[in-house]
């Protein structure tokens, strides 16, 4: 199958458990919780989204043919940014990455000695093989993967009550986190999430470290 990616960028990791990481950055293009466009967002189940996926006009973004094709572009520009330092960490993103990302890109990338990490919203069930799998549920839409290695919530966010936190926290995850939703309203979250951190010592304070410290 064709893979249509939206952009690809190498930078750090920004997020979550793995903050820091030298990563390169494979965003694919579309999602299943919003169309990406602005007059569609007061309907779309995910109206907080600030992350450009749609099309692939974006930064090293393009069609490409094949897994093989797509695993060897990605292992290029691992080698031309880090001289093949280190095993490739690929972060698979969207939009919903799970909406491509498949057995075969998987083996592909695998063949070629990458990690690959995946941030979905959890609703596909994801191929086999991941390395790393970060699930970013959003409210009202329905979750079907409830295990993985981290749980990363954009908190708050509308719908999410005490019980659905409640639910969240006793899925099979090793890692969770709540992250402050961006926005006019940043400060006020990033005080919500602290205290509800405080208070619930099972979730974890995510910043985006990306954000804070002005990088792509």
């Amino acid at each position: 199958m064709a893979y249509s990616i939206h952009e690809m960028f190498h930078s750090l990791q920004g997020e979550g458990a793995r903050s820091g990481r030298s990563a390169l950055f494979c965003r694919f293009a579309g999602c299943n919780l919003w169309s990406g466009r602005e007059q569609d967002r007061a309907l779309a189940i995910c109206r907080f989204c600030d992350t450009e996926f749609r099309g692939t006009h974006g930064r090293g973004g393009g069609v490409f043919a094949s897994a093989a094709a797509l695993a060897d572009h990605l292992h290029s520009i691992w080698q031309s940014e880090t001289g093949g330092d280190g095993r490739p960490y690929i972060v698979c993103t969207g939009g919903e990455p799970l909406l491509q990302l498949d057995g075969p890109l998987m083996d592909a990338l695998h063949a070629r000695g990458s990690e690959i990490a995946v941030e979905t919203n959890g609703t596909i069930e994801p191929p086999a093989g991941i390395d790393w799998l970060c699930v970013s549920p959003k409210a009202g839409a329905p979750l079907v993967v409830t295990r993985g290695d981290e749980l990363k919530l954009v908190f708050p966010q509308p719908g999410l009550t005490p019980e659905v936190l409640d639910a969240f926290a006793r899925l099979e995850f090793h890692e969770f986190f709540l992250q402050p939703c961006d926005g006019p309203e940043r400060a006020a979250n990033i005080t919500a999430a602290l205290t509800y951190c405080k208070a619930h010592p099972r979730w974890r304070l995510s910043l985006q470290l990306h954000k804070l410290l002005g990088i792509r």
